[in-house]
Formats: structure tokens, sequence, C-alpha cells
């Protein structure tokens, strides 16, 4: 009768491993994208005010950002300083993070590149919390602010600046992502429950708008170990739309 009920016991603890260990893995966020081999990477263009590819003195010293490291093992990262017809015809898949004010012809172009089948992941932030050498005011300094001149608007969305600053966690495809004093955004697309992240069907393309940019900065921010996986997700989804 003790034998009986001491193999019961031990079929009934496997089940509970067994049942934790299914619930651990399905309650897991997907796995990020794994590397590819050089002739596998398609172009990303970049366009940033951000200093991801050199630091604030444009020397090599010093550059390359880990969100650079991150996204040259599955693209072939073409850094961008507009966004003119001949900029954009360099790839299909453009990550803007932070950029400078844009003329009117240059998101002309864009809107019109997306519309075309373009995948766009733009990170606009409201109240930028990078730290920078530079003294304000100066034009290298990226900006403390989305400088939205009208392309959201145009794309149905409205941002807005933070009700307090501060850390923060948000959440994109499936990970916690660490954040700093992120934006909000409202309109007709499809935009997440904390109002972080925006995604828009624009005629044959897409793009999703992220309102904080200081969660590339992971070096120096806490608990942000799953921000580059996100992006790399988030930029695989764009692929496969």
């Amino acid at each position: 009768m003790r034998d009986a009920r001491r193999r019961a016991f031990v079929v009934m603890f496997a089940l509970i491993a067994v049942g934790a260990a299914a619930l651990a893995i399905l309650t897991r966020p997907h796995s990020a994208p794994g590397a590819r081999t050089e002739a596998q990477r398609p172009a990303l263009l970049l366009l940033t005010s951000l200093p991801l590819v050199f630091g604030e003195d444009f020397s090599l010293q010093g550059g390359g950002s880990p969100a650079l490291t991150a996204l040259q093992k599955r693209y072939r990262v073409v850094p961008i300083s507009v966004t003119d017809p001949k900029e954009l015809a360099k790839g299909r898949i453009l990550l803007m993070a932070q950029p400078l004010a844009e003329p009117a012809e240059d998101l002309v172009a864009l809107d019109a590149w997306v519309r075309s089948g373009g995948r766009l992941l733009l990170l606009a932030d409201p109240l930028l919390e990078w730290p920078s050498g530079r003294p304000l005011g100066d034009p290298l300094r990226p900006p403390p602010m989305f400088m939205d001149t009208g392309l959201l608007a145009h794309w149905g969305l409205r941002l807005d600046a933070p009700d307090e600053r501060g850390p923060r966690t948000g959440e994109l495809d499936g990970y916690t992502i660490a954040t700093v004093s992120p934006g909000l955004l409202f309109g007709g697309c499809r935009i997440s429950a904390d109002r972080l992240v925006a995604r828009c069907s624009i005629g044959k393309g897409r793009a999703t708008i992220v309102a904080d940019a200081d969660w590339l900065d992971v070096d120096r921010l806490e608990g942000s170990r799953d921000n580059l996986d996100a992006l790399l997700k988030e930029l695989a989804m764009l692929e496969q739309q």
C-alpha cells in the first residue's frame, strides 16, 4: 500500500513538473530572429540623429552602438541622411530613429515610398532623454522631441508627450522593453493598449510607430535585456507583412 502511494506521488510530481515546463514555454516571448549570413542580409536603411553608427564626435573610435551591432547580424545597414526618392530606392525597409525635421518634399517621397510597398519602423520620441555632450541648439544634437511636420497627422495619428517623466516599461512583440518618458499615440491605426506602439497599413506598405527612442540606448537603461530582441522581432514582422 505504501509503495502504491509512493508511485502515485512520483507520477503526480512528474505531471506537475511537465505542466510547469509547458507553461514556461507558452508564456516565454517568441525568440528573437537569428543571425543571417552576409549573402542573406537585406538592406536596412537607417535615418537617425542618434549616435548609433558613430559617436557624437563622428570618429570611428567608440562608434558602433549595441543597437547597430544587433542590426548588422541580420541586415546590411545603409545610413541615409534624407528620405528623397534616390535614397529610398536603396532598400525596402527603413528604420527612422528620432530623425531631424524633414522638408515637405522628402515627407511626400517617404509617404509615396511606403504606399508603394515600403516598410517603416519609426521611433518618434516626444521627450527624448538620451544624454548628449552637445549644447542645446547645436544642429547635430538629437532633437529633444520628434520633429513632426505633418507626417503622423497625414497617417491619422497624434503623438502626445507623457504626463510624467521617468523610466517606464512597455510591450513590443511579446517583450517587455525598458523606455524613458515614452509618449502616447492616438488615432486610426492599430494602437497598443499602453499607447506606445501604432501599426498602420498605408497603401501597399506598413509603418510601425513607437513613441519612444530612448529604448535603443541599452547601455544606459536598466531592465533593457529584451530591447534589442524586440527591435529585431519588429523588423522581421515588417519584412513578412
